[in-house]
């Protein structure tokens, strides 16, 4: 079970940055994947889900219309497109395998979680 994300780093306000995440195949085949983050003092939070087959995914309210989650099952990879960041966005961002093939944003069930990467906004 691998998870490793990568993409982060520093970017000013309103800047962008792509955020992927390679994924082993047993980890990634037939579940869904997600993006969590958890910013410094905080409890770590919900970003974006996309289930297995790519057709559903959901954003928490802070990244809509401004996040975008995508995946390529033949590469075994999910990423997350951000635009128009923010400092509030700054956190350290972690990618997720759920034990479900249907996009889910509860943290316990995903049970394998990637290393993080650092993103920080600067204003």
């Amino acid at each position: 079970v691998q998870l490793q994300a990568c993409g982060g780093g520093l970017v000013q306000a309103g800047g962008s940055l792509r955020l992927s995440c390679a994924a082993s195949k047993r980890t990634s085949s037939n579940n869904a994947l997600g993006w969590f983050r958890q910013a410094p003092g905080k409890e770590r939070e919900f970003v974006a889900t996309i289930g297995w087959r790519g057709g559903d995914a959901s954003y928490a309210d802070f990244a809509k219309g401004r996040f975008t989650i995508s995946r390529d099952n033949a590469k075994n990879s999910v990423y997350l497109q951000m635009d128009n960041l923010r400092p509030e966005d700054t956190a350290v961002y972690y990618c997720a395998g759920s034990r479900y093939s249907t996009a889910t944003s509860r943290p316990e069930y995903y049970p394998y979680w990637g290393q993080g990467t650092q993103v920080t906004v600067s204003s």
